[in-house]
């Protein structure tokens, strides 16, 4: 048998096999392309940067020697005159996974060179990823005026303005960025840049509509990452 670095039965097997499988990539990054491998390069180093802050927080909240504001009750608000905890935190959650959906129907109408879907799927993923950040701006503006800062809040630990304010804030600078990112891609898909494979900003040298999927990507890690946050600050 013909021995070929591309075929998994034809690697060399035991521990010296593994080694050189691992050590060429054979199973990682073959056949992957640039652009993707880096995405997933750097989301793993982002993925240490928000568990460290996460992490962070706990240790926090753990050795508060006062008493930790309650969530349920910092962002409840009031509908129809029934008070309700977390209800724009539960729109924003809901709102953010919504655009996962829509981020993934366009990688999908992307590989299937459907212009049009894929442009329809982006735009509604900008304007859901946009609403997003204007109900986080509310619940920023609101709290500041409720008097939580960096530095305390009217409620109990002051360690609590500083870990909502930088974990909340350094979310929403990702999530503004893939916004930014969107209409790039979407300008980009409306004009046929990608059908027509040319270079440019966010496409390198020659533009594909894999560059869809990319982005999608960074999205859904961004959506992802909103679950834990959600999970560990506004429910715990």
């Amino acid at each position: 048998m013909t021995e070929s670095t591309n075929h998994p039965a034809t690697l060399k097997p035991g521990a010296k096999g593994m080694v050189e499988d691992w050590s060429s990539d054979q199973r990682v990054f073959k056949n992957v392309s640039w652009g993707k491998s880096m995405m997933w390069i750097f989301l793993l180093s982002d993925i240490f940067v928000f568990a460290v802050f996460l992490l962070g927080y706990m240790v926090a909240r753990i050795s508060a020697t006062e008493p930790w504001p309650d969530a349920s009750e910092v962002f409840a608000l009031t509908a129809f005159g029934v008070h309700v905890p977390l209800l724009l935190i539960a729109i924003m959650t809901f709102v953010l996974i919504t655009s996962s959906a829509t981020m993934a129907l366009a990688v999908k109408y992307a590989y299937e060179r459907n212009r049009r879907m894929t442009v329809i799927m982006l735009l509604a993923t900008v304007v859901l990823g946009a609403s997003f950040l204007g109900m986080q701006v509310f619940e920023w503006f609101k709290l500041i005026e409720d008097g939580v800062r960096p530095w305390g809040n009217p409620w109990g630990a002051p360690q609590f303005g500083a870990a909502f304010f930088l974990i909340t804030g350094f979310h929403g600078t990702h999530v503004t960025i893939g916004v930014i990112m969107l209409i790039v891609l979407t300008v980009k898909v409306y004009r046929g840049s990608l059908e027509r494979e040319e270079g440019g900003f966010l496409t390198g040298r020659k533009g594909r509509y894999e560059m869809v999927e990319i982005g999608g990507l960074y999205w859904h890690f961004v959506d992802l990452v909103w679950v834990f946050i959600f999970a560990f600050f506004y429910l715990w």
